[in-house]
C-alpha cells in the first residue's frame, strides 16, 4: 500500500486546457460536472486513491439491472485487478465485456458545519471506467494475485504458499485498463453561509483514519509462532505498493 499523497496538491481550482501525461483524458463519463473545482485527472492521485482504497465497488448492468458489488481490487501499473469465482455471476458478465465502472473512496473526516445543510464529509474518490477482461496466462494471474494479497497487508506474499495450479483455475482474474479514470476529492473546514458564523455551534472536522488492532491468533496456529511486524505494526510505516 502507498503511503498517503496529500490531497490538497490537486485541489485548487482546475483550469480548462489540455491534458498532460501527468493527466487522463477528460471524456463525458469522467468530466466532473457537480462542483467541478474538486475533479481532478492527475495520474498520481487517482492511483493513490486506488492504491490505499481497500475496497472498490463494481457497478454493471445486465439485462436492463443494474448492480454494485464491493470487492477487492489491486492495481498493477495501469491496469486494475479483480478476482473471484468463476461461477461469480459479476465476473462473468464483466468477462464477457460489457462496461463496468469501479468507484474506490476513502473517507478522511466528518465536516460538521454550523446548518445541517453545510454538513459534508472529507473524502477521496476514484472512478475508473472501461471493460474488462479474463486473465487466462498464470504468469499474470500470479502476479495480480500477488498485487491482491499485498494491497490488503504488504509484505504477505512471500509469507504464505502461492496458489496450485489446480487454485488457479479455480480462479477468476479480470483486468480493468486504467484509461478512463477521474477524481473527486473535499478537503478542509465546512462552508458556512456567511450570515451562520454567529450561532454559538462548534463546527470543524473530525478527523477519521482506519486503525488496526491486536493481531487475533488462528485457534490451530503453533504457539511459537509470532505475528510478523506487518501484522503487529499495520499498514505500517514502510508499506509500498506494486502499483508502479
Amino acid at each position: 500500500m502507498r503511503e498517503s499523497v496529500p490531497a490538497h496538491r490537486f485541489i485548487p481550482e482546475l483550469r480548462r486546457r489540455q491534458p498532460t501525461m501527468d493527466e487522463f483524458p477528460r471524456t463525458d463519463r469522467t468530466t466532473v460536472r457537480r462542483l467541478p473545482a474538486r475533479g481532478s485527472y492527475d495520474r498520481e492521485l487517482i492511483h493513490s486513491i486506488l492504491d490505499q482504497g481497500m475496497v472498490g465497488h463494481v457497478g454493471f448492468v445486465v439485462d436492463g439491472q443494474p448492480f454494485v458489488i464491493p470487492t477487492l481490487h489491486a492495481r498493477l501499473g495501469d491496469r486494475l485487478y479483480i478476482h473471484g469465482s468463476p461461477g461469480s455471476r459479476m465476473l462473468k458478465a464483466i468477462a464477457g465485456g460489457i462496461d463496468v465502472c469501479v468507484t474506490v473512496t476513502i473517507i478522511d473526516g466528518l465536516v460538521l458545519a454550523r446548518s445541517a445543510f453545510h454538513h459534508s464529509i472529507n473524502y477521496r474518490s476514484a472512478m475508473v471506467f472501461g471493460t474488462a477482461r479474463a486473465v487466462d496466462d498464470p504468469g499474470e494471474k500470479t502476479r495480480a494475485l500477488h498485487a491482491l494479497t499485498d494491497h490488503l497487508v504488504a509484505g504477505r506474499w512471500q509469507d504464505i504458499r502461492t496458489p496450485s495450479l489446480g487454485e488457479l483455475k479455480a480462479t477468476m482474474v479480470l483486468s480493468l485498463p486504467i484509461d478512463e479514470a477521474s477524481a473527486k476529492v473535499r478537503t478542509g473546514p465546512p462552508i458556512d453561509d456567511e450570515e451562520d458564523l454567529a450561532i454559538p455551534c462548534w463546527a470543524g472536522v473530525v478527523p477519521l483514519a482506519m486503525t488496526a488492532g491486536a493481531p487475533i491468533p488462528c485457534p490451530r496456529l503453533a504457539p511459537e509462532v509470532e505475528p510478523p511486524l506487518y501484522a503487529r505494526s499495520y499498514p505500517g510505516p514502510g508499506d509500498v505498493s506494486l502499483g508502479d
